[in-house]
């Protein structure tokens, strides 16, 4: 299999069916296997029946993954990817505002040797307020703490070579994190400006919150990309900022008791170095702790601490 699309799908029984006749028309030409998996998230509507009808017309090409409830985008499309067999793996959302149109386009880019290549919604049409705004705060906040510099992170349109998505499970809101993931194995990936339209049918699933739950899974993120594989940089770094504030703090106690004869148990500075010194010595040993840890996970399953790319004239056989 060379393609494989998946889309989410909560609620979108009008939009299906010009989501099947745009696919089509751009996919046959291609002249590559594909397939498209859509993931029906407890869809309270019509979508199951409007997914059997076309998986029942078409089983070469299209597959169906009903859940029992609705779990939310990432799952969907962490059992999309889970389903798929394609060596390219294309993320679409089921409402049209992505254009499939762009799909080739984002296909070339991969040729070119590109591992991800992710859409950028420059000429978004949602409301300039309650998503346009959060949505370009939030991309410059998680291309600042992350590292990978995107325009727009939340474009569900993107395209994937299967190998840049193994090694992590999503959780969370953490599918708009995935090149962020992909970054850290040494993924190549580059940005193309795709088409947006506004939604025809139905309403959108998201509005503010959504931006606090994305900030809080970038912490998430962030520890895991830069510090999962040695947690004692975390730990440790802010143990030694938390003892060293606290010798600090007693140097100046000191010399205030020195020169100027002021008590040193009688300032509330006291304890306050103390109390640094305890939390940056426990903050150390949860270091040493969660390296014991990372070292049993990867030891016992055997997990690389490494990933290639490719290799020439070398044999793994042991």
């Amino acid at each position: 299999m060379n393609i494989s699309l998946i889309v989410p799908v909560y609620n979108e029984q009008e939009n299906l069916p010009l989501l099947f006749e745009a696919v089509y028309r751009i996919m046959n030409p291609l002249n590559k296997t594909w397939e498209i998996i859509l993931v029906d998230d407890g869809s309270q509507d019509n979508s199951l029946s409007v997914l059997k009808e076309y998986a029942e017309k078409d089983p070469t090409h299209v597959r169906v993954v009903s859940f029992r409830r609705n779990f939310g985008q990432t799952p969907a499309i962490a059992a999309g990817i889970d389903y798929s067999k394609g060596e390219i793996i294309v993320l679409l959302d089921a409402d049209l505002q992505n254009d499939p149109t762009d799909i080739p386009m984002m296909l070339e880019k991969l040729d070119e040797g590109y591992d991800l290549v992710s859409g950028w919604r420059k000429n978004r049409k949602d409301n300039a307020i309650t998503r346009n705004l959060p949505s370009m705060i939030a991309n410059r906040i998680i291309s600042w703490v992350t590292g990978v510099h995107l325009h727009d992170y939340g474009c569900t349109l993107k395209a994937y070579r299967r190998e840049v998505l193994e090694g992590f499970r999503l959780y969370g809101e953490m599918h708009r994190f995935i090149p962020v993931f992909a970054d850290s194995v040494g993924a190549r990936i580059t940005e193309v400006v795709v088409n947006h339209h506004p939604r025809k049918f139905g309403k959108t699933k998201y509005g503010l919150e959504r931006t606090v739950k994305v900030i809080l899974d970038l912490f998430t993120v962030k520890f895991l990309v830069s510090y999962s594989a040695k947690p004692i940089y975390l730990f440790g770094g802010a143990g030694a900022a938390l003892m060293i504030m606290s010798a600090v703090i007693m140097l100046y106690l000191l010399i205030r008791r020195v020169f100027f004869f002021i008590s040193v148990m009688g300032s509330p500075l006291f304890q306050t170095s103390a109390m640094f010194f305890i939390l940056g010595f426990q903050s150390m040993l949860m270091g040493l702790i969660a390296e014991l840890l990372v070292r049993t996970y990867h030891e016992s399953q055997r997990k690389p601490t490494y990933q290639v790319r490719a290799t020439l004239n070398v044999s793994h056989d042991k």
